[in-house]
């Protein structure tokens, strides 16, 4: 658009110029050519087609001269030479002082704008030779140094404006990255410090597990206090294995370890039910087709975190963890009847729940969980194996549909 109206508002300016140049003797190297011939000792009018004629013939290279405007920035020097040769033709300066504005405002090789500058002043020289030294130096000032100069100014305060601009960016970048830095910081510190307090704690409960195990003659407290231990055991080393890698002086690579899937749902069972948790489980679907390892982790979070809550408020009720795979989900659903009696649960963070629909929502997946019409707790969820958009959706071959 700049370019644009570089080229069309002078316009009419240059092409009245082109009129003077046309009836002025000595302007450059074809001025004057349109003046009333002398034919023996006698004037001859010129008729107004010859006039108009040679006027659209001296207006000409103005439309052209003005319309290499649009190339002004990414063909300069074709601009500056086009301007130049049409000073020297027509003596009309007023293109190349917007060539020289142009140039001396969007390049800064200073040295070639001098070598252009030097030129059009002895083009102008040239093309005006004749004319009064007054009016000479008057047109160089007004159409060439005035021009640079400005150009000289306004390339200056871009170039001021942009590196403002940058330094701005760069020090509003350096901020964000001190403010993340900060943020990282305070939370590698919360995370060590939750590390250390719960390994401290469950360490004491293994070791005295450990020394209820070997002090104890009764068969079932050796087998509870055993349960125990080894269940501690098992949490230091997940709470190590998640958190450990942000504690300083260890390791820079996250955990190796293998992550919990489908497969290891009996074990997590098997120790739900030696603390004596009433358990049932339904599998209904294609248990035969390939599970991505990301769904099965996804699948193996919920039904911990469902055994988890029916533990903590529902102790003593009969649990059911129903799981059906289909096409392109896998469901599963934990279930409870109504706790036998009131309970006092345990402290816990309040964030299970929330935290599981983040990760299922992640994964692209849903949960929904609510009271029974018998008094019970039903918490299900659909976790897409081959889909990030998959929604709860139809309940084709699941017995336990929302609504039971």
């Amino acid at each position: 658009m700049a370019d644009w109206l570089f080229a069309l508002l002078p316009l009419p300016f240059v092409l009245l110029f082109q009129v003077l140049v046309a009836f002025a003797p000595m302007l450059g190297l074809v001025g004057g050519h349109l003046q009333e011939p002398d034919i023996g000792g006698t004037r001859e009018d010129l008729t107004s087609t010859q006039l108009m004629a040679g006027m659209a013939l001296y207006a000409l290279p103005g439309v052209l001269v003005m319309g290499l405007m649009l190339v002004r920035r990414s063909h300069p020097h074709l601009l500056l030479a086009a301007t130049g040769l049409f000073l020297l033709l027509t003596g009309n300066p007023f293109p190349a002082g917007l060539a020289l504005y142009s140039y001396a405002g969007h390049f800064a090789n200073r040295r070639a704008l001098a070598v252009w500058f030097g030129l059009h002043t002895a083009v102008l020289l040239v093309s005006h030779w004749g004319y009064p030294p007054g009016t000479v130096a008057f047109l160089w000032v007004m159409f060439l140094v005035v021009p640079t100069l400005l150009g000289l100014w306004v390339g200056t305060r871009r170039q001021l404006v942009y590196r403002l601009q940058e330094r701005a960016a760069r020090l509003e970048r350096e901020q964000h990255l001190m403010a993340e830095q900060a943020i990282t910081g305070e939370r590698t510190r919360i995370a060590r410090e939750m590390h250390d307090v719960v390994a401290h704690r469950v360490s004491l409960m293994v070791l005295h597990a450990g020394g209820l195990e070997v002090s104890t003659q009764d068969p079932h407290s050796v087998e509870t206090a055993g349960l125990i231990r080894t269940t501690g055991r098992e949490a230091l080393a997940e709470l190590r294995g998640i958190l450990g890698v942000l504690r300083d002086g260890e390791t820079d690579t996250a955990p190796t370890a293998p992550q919990p899937v489908l497969s290891d749902l009996d074990r997590l069972f098997e120790e739900w039910r030696d603390a004596g948790m009433d358990l049932r489980r339904e599998d209904t679907g294609d248990t035969h087709t390939p599970v991505p390892q990301a769904a099965q982790r996804t699948a193996y979070r919920v039904v911990q975190e469902g055994l988890t809550n029916v533990a903590k408020h529902a102790t003593g009720a009969r649990v059911t963890v129903h799981l059906h795979r289909g096409n392109d989900r896998i469901e599963a659903e934990v279930a409870n009847t109504p706790a036998p009696a009131p309970a006092d649960p345990p402290p816990g963070s309040g964030y299970g729940l929330a935290g599981l629909g983040e990760r299922l929502t992640l994964a692209g997946g849903s949960l929904s969980a609510g009271p029974c019409p018998d008094g019970g707790w039903r918490m299900r969820a659909i976790v897409p194996t081959d889909r990030p958009d998959t929604e709860e959706g139809d309940a084709d071959g699941d017995p336990h549909a929302p609504g039971r």
